[in-house]
């Protein structure tokens, strides 16, 4: 059956949406504290954790259902059906700011929560004392949370507020912006293929069908941007080394080098000058006049293998115009953020021996031991892979995992904003 065909009976789907609004929901799993980092390597991420911090582990974490292709596309239709019933039912109220709600309280505004939470099934009506923020609001915010990649603490804290508040229309008009996106990507997925999703800021390697590893990754800045891409990754440098951007060159390091004359050195990084016959030659660094604006145009930095090496033991290659790819950081501590767009625009992955792995196993030679025995070793070396496997980029702010559970997360490059739906749904008859 075509797909057109099947939008057309949809409108028998959401007929059905009173019974399973209630799927809609998932169930935040234990958070954990974030680990501090090595103070020699804050220039990579000047950010400096909370030991307090604490994170979401996502449902689609545990899921093997994989976001793209028809197992991503259909829930996604069916989920825009029964937001269009709450849409038809009246929607939601908004819920006003103040002091945080929190487990034990008594507050005017609770039925209001209790009702937004009704709403998108995150947790059944109770009887008892409306304005109570008993157990039951308790878990039923924690699940809003954990499925709008937020801290699940079941804090009614100022973020949250503002996540319950956004109108059905929007969250509706998202899952139809995230539609578009998948149906353009659908057809071309071959067995096996590793999926980045830019705004879930996490990357899924697939292989028949079924999520094989699903790991958290690091994007861009918002001024730093992971772009959108589909390639096909065909070989991964073990103990890469790390050659500069000019932008990071003159943004990030010139600052430090000229702080700190000493700074190259002790990262391991070195100067590097074109010659003119095509080859390049170092530098003493203690030769240059880095006061001068330009100075990264006339040079090169590479920073070779080593601990602090800014792409950590690994680095995955795919051919593309924007000088993107993924790789390892020595700077782990982030993985345990729930927002994690700091890099500038390379995409680092958490447990990234895990995935380097995966992708060699076409690769006769290339076993695990023998991964992590030239990683051990600090040798570079150039792995292609014996068969190269697809690479997509998407930036997908809603998408349905297992079980029906309906996933949102923020616009962090206000992408969804500039984008038209194309994808026609119907219309839920009152």
């Amino acid at each position: 059956m075509t797909r057109r065909r099947i939008f057309k009976r949809l409108g028998l789907i959401a007929m059905r949406a009173a019974v399973l609004v209630a799927a809609l929901c998932g169930v935040a799993s234990s958070a954990y504290a974030a680990s501090s980092y090595d103070s020699e390597s804050q220039w990579i991420d000047p950010w400096a954790p909370s030991s307090q911090l604490q994170v979401t582990t996502d449902p689609a974490l545990k899921s093997t259902v994989p976001m793209l292709g028809d197992a991503g596309f259909w829930p996604v239709v069916r989920a825009i059906s029964m937001y269009r019933q709450i849409q038809n039912w009246g929607g939601w109220e908004p819920i006003p700011q103040g002091e945080q709600l929190r487990k034990g309280m008594h507050d005017s505004r609770v039925p209001l929560l209790r009702k937004r939470l009704l709403a998108t099934g995150d947790m059944s009506a109770s009887e008892g004392d409306q304005r109570s923020f008993d157990q039951s609001v308790y878990d039923g915010l924690r699940r809003f949370q954990s499925r709008h990649g937020l801290v699940p603490d079941g804090v009614g804290g100022r973020g949250t507020i503002n996540a319950l508040n956004v109108p059905v229309e929007k969250r509706i008009r998202q899952l139809e912006v995230n539609l578009n996106r998948l149906s353009k990507i659908a057809p071309t997925l071959g067995p096996r293929y590793v999926f980045v999703n830019i705004a879930g800021q996490e990357v899924e390697a697939v292989e028949n069908g079924e999520v094989v590893i699903r790991k958290r990754v690091i994007v861009g800045k918002e001024d730093r941007q992971t772009p959108e891409y589909t390639s096909k990754i065909n070989f991964i440098a073990l103990n890469p080394y790390w050659n500069v951007p000019l932008s990071i060159a003159t943004k990030d390091l010139l600052p430090k080098i000229k702080k700190n004359p000493k700074f190259l050195s002790r990262m391991g990084m070195k100067v590097l000058k074109p010659t003119g016959s095509g080859g390049e030659v170092e530098v003493d660094p203690s030769t240059i006049d880095w006061s001068d604006p330009a100075v990264t145009s006339r040079y090169r930095l590479r920073q070779d293998p080593s601990r602090l090496n800014s792409l950590g033991t690994v680095k995955i290659n795919f051919p593309n115009t924007q000088a993107v790819y993924l790789h390892d950081t020595p700077v782990k501590s982030l993985f345990g953020r729930n927002a994690r767009n700091f890099s500038s625009g390379c995409v680092r992955v958490e447990e990234v021996r895990d995935l380097v792995a995966w992708l060699l196993e076409e690769t006769p030679g290339w076993d695990r031991p023998r991964i992590d025995r030239v990683i051990t070793s600090g040798e570079h070396m150039d792995v292609t892979l014996a068969k190269t496997v697809p690479i997509y980029m998407l930036y997908l702010t809603a998408w349905v995992g297992e079980d029906g559970v309906v996933n949102f997360r923020d616009d962090i490059y206000k992408r969804d904003a500039r984008a038209v739906p194309k994808v026609t749904t119907p219309f839920v008859p009152n």
